[in-house]
């Protein structure tokens, strides 16, 4: 019988580096992100990556690269010397949103954390990358008045060599992901190639993945990590008995003595029940009682490994630190199924490979701070 050989495909290897990389959110879905054309595989291997907080950074090393050698940098962006790291040809980067979030005072690029993205405009000044992805929360768009997102577009587009940029509002429950997660993400190709990127088709827009398809199937058994649960107050399973899936603590009937004493803003995610039929809500990384994610069924707040499967963690990635860090980790990551299906695009459109595709909900980049 005669032994079929199978031809081998050269790598055609897009070296990542990463800042304000968090737990891996994104290096995850790059990790697992690979195409081929022509007896040749795209693929991204990480190089360095960066973060303050000790344990994402472990997290990282742990899940991302294991088996790598790569540089993973716990220090703040503002020390990194990034003449330091090694060289890269492609980069990634969730700047902090902390005030182009819609939650607080929305002080955009005049607040603390607002700056922070022209770090990552540094670095494609010095290493002038084939192609980056920046990410970003859907309020960013309307940031001091729409000029902060005009800023931060102006100044990746002509970083390094300048960048053909793609800017699209993302939203998770259309990608496979069982939360309705939106995020502005921005992909700059380098000019002289003369690509243009092209956002990937939804895959799940007509059939969401539901909360309970995500937790169930399979399910979550107790021995797994990060499954931790939280002891509920006598006061909180009281409250929560009395508040049905899909509502929250100031449309469910509750009693006198169970309604909270808020005077200022009534976020409704606060004690917000999971509608089993639908994506969860937006899992966050930060807030006091209420904010945690609550299960439609039994009266609790969701565990970590929960929130992990809402964001496409697979069960085998482990978290790092004590639960609350795990569930900052959590709720602060980038969905890794949405991350995979936009690289892979990207790396479909440096092989020439045709995808399906969406015009960008925001129009040309220069025209969407207007939209």
């Amino acid at each position: 019988m005669t032994k079929k050989i199978i031809a081998k495909e050269t790598p055609i290897v897009f070296k990542l580096g990463e800042l304000f990389c968090g737990p891996g959110g994104i290096a995850q879905g790059a990790k697992h992100a690979s195409v081929s054309k022509s007896g040749k595989k795209y693929q991204i291997q990480h190089v360095w990556a960066n973060d303050y907080d000790a344990d994402s950074c472990e997290t990282y090393k742990n899940n991302i690269c294991s088996q790598n050698s790569v540089l993973v940098v716990h220090k703040n962006v503002v020390e990194l010397d990034i003449n330091s790291l090694p060289e890269i040809d492609a980069f990634a980067y969730g700047f902090p949103c902390n005030d182009f979030s819609i939650v607080g005072e929305k002080k955009g690029i005049n607040g603390k954390y607002g700056p922070l993205y022209s770090y990552g405009v540094k670095v494609i000044d010095h290493f002038k990358p084939k192609f980056f992805i920046a990410e970003n929360v859907g309020g960013i768009r309307s940031a001091n008045f729409g000029n902060a997102f005009n800023v931060i577009l102006n100044a990746l587009a002509s970083a390094g060599n300048g960048y053909d940029l793609t800017v699209n509002l993302y939203k998770s429950e259309e990608y496979g992901v069982a939360q309705t997660r939106h995020r502005v993400i921005i992909v700059g190709i380098d000019k002289k190639f003369g690509f243009k990127f092209k956002v990937p088709a939804p895959t799940t827009k007509k059939n969401p993945l539901t909360a309970s398809e995500a937790l169930q199937n399979p399910k979550i058994t107790a021995d797994m990590k990060n499954h931790e649960f939280t002891k509920q107050s006598k006061t909180v399973v009281e409250r929560l008995k009395r508040i049905k899936p899909g509502e929250n603590a100031w449309n469910a009937d509750l009693p006198e003595h169970l309604k909270l004493n808020v005077k200022s803003a009534r976020l409704s995610h606060i004690y917000k029940r999971l509608d089993p039929n639908k994506p969860s809500y937006t899992i966050t990384g930060s807030g006091g009682g209420g904010t945690h994610v609550y299960h439609w069924k039994e009266n609790r707040a969701l565990t970590n490994r929960e929130r992990a499967r809402i964001q496409s963690f697979p069960d085998t990635f482990v978290f790092s630190g004590s639960k609350e860090s795990v569930r900052k980790q959590i709720g602060m990551a980038v969905p890794p199924k949405l991350t995979e299906i936009i690289f892979k695009s990207v790396l479909k459109t440096f092989a020439g490979i045709k995808y399906k595709s969406v015009a960008s909900n925001l129009g040309e980049w220069e025209k969407c701070i207007n939209e």
